[in-house]
């Protein structure tokens, strides 16, 4: 048996993109990952559950907008009809790739069955996979705010945190001790407010422990504490670059499925508006394969689900014995046994790569045989009894570890935002002589705050994607607080009417509260 542990963590999140009126893009996003992530990533756990033969573990964060989007009951009407268009279309399309549509076909009824024998409960699958001990889940701030960039206002940290515990606890009946944070961004200090909500352990980037005081005795390969009692654990690149890169790693596979190549692009305006699509936009239909690199989108090959098996597979087996070597050479430096942390967004499982998910079926298959131990964070903590005290370094995932990809001259506008809201937000509710009627609109203008902080929106606008979407939710929920704060402020009436049409559009986090941001004394 090798001496040492690899730890799987998935970050499952999506911005909140509910909308009240059937077929946003942002809908598409939510129900596409639903098809190509989330239930194949319920089926592959479960599925690993159930064998003997098999030790599936994985730490995975659930983030609150997306556990939101999972149990809002008008989206849950609406998916079943979203696959049956694309089941429709499949069914009378005429192309050569056949196997390519069997294939996929099959894949979109299986998934339909599995929502319906659920009843549309994922949350419910999660939870039960948790009290199995399968997964550790963990929170997220509450919509994803990039931490640093809000902390001029250390309440609308605070705010983001407990928000998201109070979720948690709502939606899973105990409280989180794990979080993702946001983008794996970390400032001094944060472990305070960490601390103070009942988060005991995060993942960082690599920087965050080796840049960290005093610089970690075993480096990426153990975790670290805070004098806080907050413990932190660091990415191991060489655990993730072939899993995420697409360049250099496995999603290149020339017999994967290729993402970009989608039969919503491909077909007619006309034929897109027969099935009542409105323009030009991917339909989670893809029916081609990479190829290679440098062949061009109209030129690539039919998918063949058969090879691609025979490729994740090998894969697979490639991954764990590296995996193997790289444990067997860090065991002869250290005095404890190695752990590697290999975190992803989740949606890379499924929706970048389709292939994904069988891939984590493999690894739960064969990491036995290989003799490595596939654990989750809380599980190593258990194993740890001493750990380093050490002060974080400032960092994140993003390029070069850096917080540049969300505050930068295309985006650096919104934190003045945040900042000018935040502190209206404190002021307000730091009021001893809030009135009882005003509670349920300071309330929401918390949800609306909150909802305009979401990072996603910010990456999106520095990406250069759909620009005008994240720039209109951002001056949406910008518009809608300071109405409702200003309503406070005049001591105005709210009208009734408008203030129900916010709540049921922006109607997450029923337990939300305005004394998370009252400011300490």
């Amino acid at each position: 048996m090798t001496k040492g542990n690899l730890a799987i963590v998935l970050h499952a999140h999506l911005p909140y993109v509910r909308a009240e009126e059937p077929g946003s893009l942002e809908e598409d996003w939510f129900f596409q990952a639903l098809a190509e992530c989330y239930l194949p990533l319920l089926e592959t756990l479960e599925n690993a559950s159930r064998s003997k033969d098999q030790a599936p573990k994985i730490t995975i964060g659930l983030s609150p907008t997306l556990l939101s989007l999972l149990g809002d009951e008008v989206l849950k009407n609406r998916f079943e009809e979203w696959v049956t268009i694309r089941l429709e279309v499949l069914n009378t399309l005429d192309t050569d790739c056949v196997k390519a549509v069997l294939h996929l076909k099959g894949h979109l009824k299986r998934q339909l069955e599995s929502w319906k024998i659920c009843q549309g409960d994922l949350i419910g699958r999660f939870k039960t996979l948790q009290t199995l001990e399968v997964i550790d889940i963990l929170t997220c701030a509450a919509t994803h705010g990039y931490l640093p960039l809000l902390r001029e206002n250390p309440e609308a940290v605070r705010a983001q945190l407990k928000t998201a515990v109070t979720e948690h606890k709502r939606l899973f009946m105990s409280a989180p001790l794990g979080i993702w944070l946001p983008e794996c961004a970390y400032y001094e200090g944060l472990d305070e407010l960490m601390a103070e909500s009942g988060l005991r352990y995060a993942v960082l980037d690599g920087h965050g422990l080796l840049n960290a005081d005093p610089r970690p005795r075993y480096g990426l390969y153990a975790p670290i504490c805070t004098r806080k009692g907050v413990a932190f654990f660091g990415r191991d690149s060489e655990s993730t670059l072939p899993v995420w890169s697409a360049r250099d790693g496995y999603p290149g596979n020339p017999s994967y499925r290729e993402f970009h190549r989608d039969l919503g692009w491909d077909l007619s305006i006309e034929n897109l508006k027969k099935i009542g699509i409105n323009g030009k936009r991917p339909l989670g239909i893809k029916l081609f394969k990479i190829t290679s690199q440098n062949t061009s989108l109209e030129n690539k090959q039919e998918y063949d689900p058969e090879v691609a098996n025979e490729s994740v597979e090998k894969d697979a087996d490639n991954y764990l014995k590296e995996r193997k070597k790289q444990l067997i050479k860090l065991e002869k430096s250290m005095q404890i046994e190695p752990l590697l942390i290999a975190p992803f967004d989740a949606e890379l499982f499924g929706h970048w790569w389709f292939e994904g998910p069988k891939f984590l079926s493999h690894l739960f298959i064969k990491s036995k045989k290989e003799g490595i131990k596939l654990i989750t964070l809380k599980e190593s903590l258990k194993l740890t009894p001493k750990i380093q005290l050490c002060n974080p370094s400032p960092s994140s995932w993003g390029q070069g570890g850096f917080h540049n990809y969300w505050l930068n001259k295309s985006n650096a506008w919104i934190v003045n935002e945040w900042s000018k809201a935040g502190r209206a937000m404190v002021t307000i509710c730091s009021d001893s002589l809030i009135k009882e009627s005003n509670i349920k609109i300071i309330n929401q203008a918390g949800r609306e705050l909150l909802l305009c902080q979401s990072s996603d929106w910010s990456f999106i606008i520095k990406a250069g994607t759909t620009t005008e979407l994240a720039r209109e939710r951002i001056n949406l929920h910008l518009k809608r607080f300071w109405m409702l704060i200003n309503t406070i402020k005049n001591n105005k009436l709210i009208n009734e009417k408008i203030l129900e049409e916010i709540e049921k559009e922006d109607c997450l986090f029923p337990l939300i509260s305005f004394i998370d941001w009252e400011k300490k004394s």
